[in-house]
């Protein structure tokens, strides 16, 4: 475990100064959402298209990894939907804030996965984590956006409108670009790559500095059912859920560290978004995403102790 958590904690560290640098004033509120941009639009996708367009796919089980994957959704989602009901009624828990605990529990971070996986297995990890992403993103917004439309009060987008968001994703698309070039056996020019590697290293540290930055402890004045469900449902059964069906489909060694990682990380921060956005209950949102990923520095190496 300890040779786990030195590696998590560059992480948890680059985190919290993303968090004290918000509260310093040193960049504010306009300049983050810059930033984020800036990691989401450009230093992310380059990543991820550079590994992608590199990486050996015969050399660890994609498809094996995926079904673990999409396995471990798909349970837990029918657990919650079938739960929802008994849930309302001994916690007192509507139907809008049921939405916040449903995300809460399978939505996942993905920049903080790619700065752990990059550090606990290294690019090949990037490699497979990648590959984690072309099989949960789809699902996972269509299934969220679905139960907000069901049980919020929001208005759902049309089908057209899902399927634009998901094929205009930066990251499903750098990783389509990357996965064309793969399979075309096409090398990247030696100036192309190098830009691209540059870009690579900056935004790990960019990306998971904004997680920090966004963190708001204010909002965790006021614990109760609805909080501890929608925190602490997801990085203590989605790992056990995970490490189950990896070991049905014979995923093991470091695909299988990349399958915790995914299903362990802390909840996406766009969540809060899409609950705003359909009439969620937004404000349950950031209280789970912020009390994840608190509990992450904790909950993450214990969940990799299943696997190493």
């Amino acid at each position: 475990m300890l040779t786990t958590l030195a590696a998590l904690m560059p992480v948890i560290l680059v985190i919290a100064s993303g968090y004290l640098i918000a509260r310093t004033g040193l960049i504010t509120g306009e300049q983050w959402r810059g930033v984020e941009r800036l990691a989401y639009y450009v230093l992310f996708p380059a990543v991820l298209f550079r590994t992608i367009s590199q990486a050996d796919f015969a050399s660890f089980p994609t498809l094996n990894m995926g079904g673990a994957l999409l396995a471990s959704i798909l349970s837990m989602a029918l657990i919650l939907l079938l739960a929802r009901t008994t849930i309302e009624r001994a916690w007192c828990i509507a139907a809008p804030r049921f939405t916040s605990i449903f995300q809460g529990t399978l939505r996942w971070n993905a920049m903080i996965a790619l700065a752990i996986a990059d550090n606990v297995v290294g690019e090949t990890g990037l490699a497979m984590l990648a590959v984690a992403m072309v099989f949960m993103i789809p699902l996972l917004n269509v299934a969220s956006i679905l139960v907000l439309s069901h049980y919020a009060s929001g208005t759902s987008p049309s089908g057209a409108k899902i399927l634009k968001d998901l094929f205009t994703n930066p990251f499903i698309l750098s990783i389509g670009a990357g996965g064309i070039m793969n399979a075309g056996g096409i090398s990247l020019p030696f100036v192309v790559d190098d830009t691209l590697e540059i870009f690579s290293r900056a935004a790990l540290p960019i990306g998971i500095i904004c997680v920090g930055a966004g963190l708001d402890l204010g909002s965790l004045r006021r614990p109760g059912p609805a909080l501890a469900l929608g925190t602490f449902l997801r990085p203590i059964f989605m790992p056990l859920l995970a490490f189950g069906f990896a070991s049905l489909f014979g995923v093991t060694g470091p695909a299988l560290i990349v399958v915790i990682i995914a299903s362990s990380v802390p909840c996406a921060s766009n969540s809060y978004l899409l609950a705003r956005q359909m009439g969620g209950d937004a404000k349950l949102m950031a209280e789970i995403i912020t009390l994840q990923t608190l509990a992450a520095t904790l909950t993450i190496p214990l969940a990799l102790l299943l696997v190493t």
